[in-house]
């Protein structure tokens, strides 16, 4: 049995997640259910049937996609997907990955971890020169065509490479995700019964590795895309942002905001993430030199008062700028908890305490700005604080009542959260707090999952699906699976 290495501050985040939710959990039961524990037998038949089921009908080349139809003639990731593609965006591929791995973590059963070395296998073909991942791979020559995957690129002319798309993605942890499952893939094949570490996994993770760290600017920041091209470093020095003296009201176009300095969608957030995993993993020095170089960029892009936090892109001047036409310069609330939630991470990760200092100033300017118990806009005008909408033909507005429903312009956006988060970390120092939310011991967290575990057993159907109306989703199968994997890790040996 295999045992993952996470980073302190994973391990913390995830032991609050299973504290909250084996909290849940004690709460009282719908008649229909029984008071039975579901047994280790019984929750491994049924993990096993749903991953069967999973691998065996919907996979392809070891690949999944985001949705399936119940009748499994259409499939979806961000857009529908075609017969032989696959999605490396979450939750595809990597994330389904890592909920096989989890498989394997709790029951030592090798199916789980052949299941999860196919998917590793199908990443690695499609990883491009650049070093990373785009949203989606597709096993045809079509798609070789068009894109430049680095198994390709060697035997190629110049002129035949300048002509394929090369470009790493980091929006919605496409590429970091795909990075962080090959670490702890390529981990447990070190240590399994299946003959050891396998070449081409380990070749596609050091040169993803090495692609992340090439991609990460000179003042320790990442794009959203990056081609594969070197910068130049006296373009892109550490400087605090500033607040435009004036901005455009009306959308500019493009622009190639991808290659703007990038939290939208947690992008520099989860490659820090990413190279936390790789710098436990690898213990080199490179790793823990590109964060410090990514803390140092993350405490100078917050934005002055009257608005201590931060915005979705930055120019190369360090001033927020446009993106897509749904996304001003502005200072932005949801992206600005993911990086709160990072900066607690590094301090967890490093022990300094200058990662902490942002933090109640950026908690008080939420408490001013919220715009109901709980509620917050997505978007803060610069200078005044005042929220900001578009209408559904994308004309900036102070108004909320015609706004597109394709973005979240409104939201929770998981505040509260980090402010319990920080509270700990704040209550009792570092050490106190990587040790709380974790179960007092195992017996008392199994009770508590068990019912949770006994809905999800019945919710299996006879083919071993989670169907929800007329959809089998990858991240219900995730869910469930992390669930089940969880409630088995609680037995005891004599138990199984």
């Amino acid at each position: 049995m295999c045992t993952l290495q996470l980073p302190l501050a994973a391990s913390l985040l995830r032991a609050w997640v299973l504290f909250l939710v084996t909290a849940a959990s004690a709460e009282a039961e719908p008649g229909r259910l029984t008071a039975r524990e579901p047994t280790y037998k019984e929750t491994a038949a049924a993990l096993r049937r749903a991953v069967r089921f999973f691998v065996e009908r919907l996979s392809v080349n070891g690949g999944y996609v985001w949705r399936y139809s119940k009748k499994l003639d259409r499939r979806w990731g961000e857009r529908e997907a075609g017969e032989r593609e696959i999605w490396v965006q979450p939750p595809g591929t990597p994330t389904v990955g890592m909920a096989l791995l989890r498989a394997y973590e709790a029951t030592g059963d090798t199916y789980y971890l052949k299941a999860a070395l196919r998917a590793g296998k199908a990443l690695a073909w499609g990883q491009l020169e650049s070093g990373g991942w785009t949203y989606s791979i597709e096993f045809s020559k079509r798609w070789r065509r068009r894109w430049l995957r680095r198994a390709d690129a060697q035997a190629m002319p110049p002129q035949r490479r300048a002509a394929r798309r090369n470009w790493t993605s980091f929006d919605d942890d496409t590429t970091q995700s795909a990075l962080r499952f090959l670490m702890a893939l390529s981990q447990t094949l070190a240590r399994s019964p299946l003959g050891g570490p396998d070449e081409a996994i380990d070749e596609a993770l050091q040169y993803g590795l090495d692609g992340l760290l090439r991609a990460q600017y000179p003042n320790g920041a990442w794009p959203q895309g990056y081609d594969g091209r070197g910068y130049q470093a006296a373009r892109h020095p550490l400087k605090r942002a500033l607040l435009p003296r004036t901005w455009p009201r009306t959308y500019p176009g493009a622009r190639s905001y991808w290659l703007f300095y990038t939290f939208n969608d947690n992008c520099i957030v989860d490659c820090v993430k990413t190279l936390m995993v790789a710098a436990r993993h690898y213990a080199q020095p490179r790793f823990r030199r590109a964060i410090d170089r990514a803390g140092a960029f993350i405490l100078a892009a917050r934005l002055p008062e009257p608005h201590p936090v931060w915005a979705q892109q930055y120019n190369f001047a360090m001033e927020p700028e446009w993106a897509r036409r749904f996304e001003p310069p502005a200072a932005v609330s949801a992206e600005s908890v993911g990086v709160l939630e990072c900066l607690i991470e590094l301090y967890l990760f490093t022990g300094d305490s200058a990662y902490l200092e942002p933090i109640p100033p950026a908690l008080a300017w939420f408490d001013r700005v919220q715009l109901a118990p709980g509620l917050w806009a997505r978007f803060y005008e610069l200078g005044t604080n005042k929220p900001l909408y578009f209408t559904r033909n994308y004309e900036l507005t102070y108004r909320d009542d015609d706004l597109p429903t394709h973005y979240s312009f409104k939201g929770s956006y998981g505040v509260e959260r980090v402010r319990r988060l920080f509270a700990a970390v704040s209550r009792g120092g570092r050490t106190a707090a990587l040790d709380r939310g974790r179960s007092p011991d195992d017996r008392t967290a199994r009770r508590r999952l068990a019912p949770r575990v006994r809905e999800v057993i019945r919710a299996l159907d006879e083919e071993g699906r989670w169907v929800e109306g007329e959809m089998i989703r990858s991240q219900t199968f995730v869910r469930n699976v992390e669930l089940l994997s969880e409630y088995l890790q609680l037995f005891p040996p004599s138990a199984r």
